[in-house]
């Protein structure tokens, strides 16, 4: 198998042998293993009473990035001409997970929310699967009705056939927070796809209003938004979360406790290692530890960023707004938790990208990173590109090389 795939051209198999945007990788490898760090450091006291193996949490992430990088490595061998092919097929199979994880004995119940598909000991989110491959068939439609998008209502209102139904199996889930991250990315794309400042301003208005609706029809929604404000006033009933939060960032000062050090790991912040693992972060490497962390997240967003806008450049559109669209899948998770850990935003369950502990964030995270690695790569080598066509020939020395 591998042999097949060394034929087709891919930046591990090139002339230059492994040909990969390294200032990337660097950036996302350097937050991977922080990520394990701080899930080793944050999850001890939990893994040791609840599993009975201090490690126990650190060696499953151990394992899901196994199978990220995996993943990632057979991803970045895949040709995005693949990806705009198959890009409907993506999306029925999203919607197919989606409603999966709602039928009773296949979807698996957690803290009150049906978010995952058990696998014996492993669980699958599906929600994480279907804002990529939205990403994909969006970047697929965008090309395609590149014109509609631009000049009329039409091709503006179409995608929301497919998203509305998708984010309202989100939320019967319920997952508020991956549904504003999808709907946040789409509308990103679109306004990068040529969407006018009329018609974007109304989409604006509407989200902004659909999300006021959702907030007052759930009355644990409008609690946390009330709590969040002020979170003091119920420090041990529903403001107790963020005010322990608040506490690790406290105590952290500059240069935090040190590493391993943290009181507030110690059963006084709910999901330590998951949702609010940047707040064991800050007790203990400080603030300056949280500023590198945040300069990290920055700088692999810009260039996921500069990315999608040298494939534009290049004028490969659909590798241009699927970059687009994972970089801002990447900014809307770092925002909404970082948000939350500091108060800044009502509680919400959604992890931090490459850091938190969770197999299904974790995989899609290194899925993204081969993407973009592919994208920067078919850029440079003029792969792609709508000016271009390739026969067999231009492939010869490469399949000769491999074998």
């Amino acid at each position: 198998m591998l042999s097949l795939l060394r034929i087709s051209p891919s930046p591990l198999f090139s002339r230059r042998g492994v040909d990969l945007d390294f200032p990337l990788l660097a950036g996302c490898l350097a937050l991977l293993g922080l990520g394990l760090v701080m899930i080793a450091s944050a999850s001890t006291e939990v893994a040791a009473v609840n599993a009975g193996n201090p490690l126990y949490h650190m060696i499953r992430h151990l394992i899901y990035l196994v199978i990220g990088l995996g993943a990632a490595f057979v991803v970045i061998l895949v040709p995005l001409a693949v990806w705009q092919r198959f890009d409907w097929v993506l999306l029925l199979a999203a919607f197919a997970l989606l409603i999966l994880v709602l039928v009773p004995g296949i979807g698996r119940e957690v803290n009150g929310s049906m978010r995952w598909i058990g696998f014996g000991a492993f669980n699958v989110q599906p929600s994480e699967l279907a804002k990529l491959f939205v990403v994909v068939f969006l970047a697929g439609y965008l090309v395609r009705r590149h014109d509609e998008v631009r000049e009329s209502w039409a091709g503006f209102f179409k995608p929301f056939v497919v998203l509305l139904p998708m984010a309202g199996l989100l939320l019967l889930e319920p997952d508020f927070g991956a549904t504003v991250v999808m709907m946040g990315a789409a509308m990103a794309m679109l306004f990068l796809g040529g969407v006018g400042l009329l018609r974007f301003g109304l989409m604006v208005a509407l989200a902004v209003g659909a999300v006021f609706v959702l907030v007052q029809t759930q009355e644990y929604r409008l609690q946390r938004l009330i709590t969040f404000t002020d979170p003091w006033a119920d420090q041990y009933g529903a403001g107790y979360q963020l005010t322990q939060a608040l506490i690790a960032f406290g105590r952290g000062e500059w240069f935090g406790v040190g590493l391993g050090n943290s009181i507030q790991k110690q059963f006084y912040l709910p999901e330590a290692h998951t949702d609010f693992v940047f707040s064991v972060l800050a007790e203990e490497l400080g603030m300056v530890g949280s500023l590198i962390t945040v300069a990290l997240f920055v700088f692999v967003t810009v260039r996921a960023l500069y990315i999608g806008l040298w494939a534009e450049q290049a004028k490969q559109f659909f590798a241009a707004y699927v970059a687009y669209g994972l970089a801002f899948l990447w900014i809307g998770q770092f925002l909404v938790n970082i948000g939350v850990n500091v108060g800044l935003l009502p509680t919400k369950g959604l992890t931090l990208p490459f850091l938190s502990y969770g197999g299904s964030s974790l995989v899609i995270c290194c899925v993204s990173l081969a993407m973009l690695l592919r994208i920067e790569w078919e850029r440079r080598t003029s792969l792609g590109s709508e000016e271009l066509e390739f026969d067999e020939s231009d492939f010869a020395e490469e399949a000769s090389h491999a074998r």
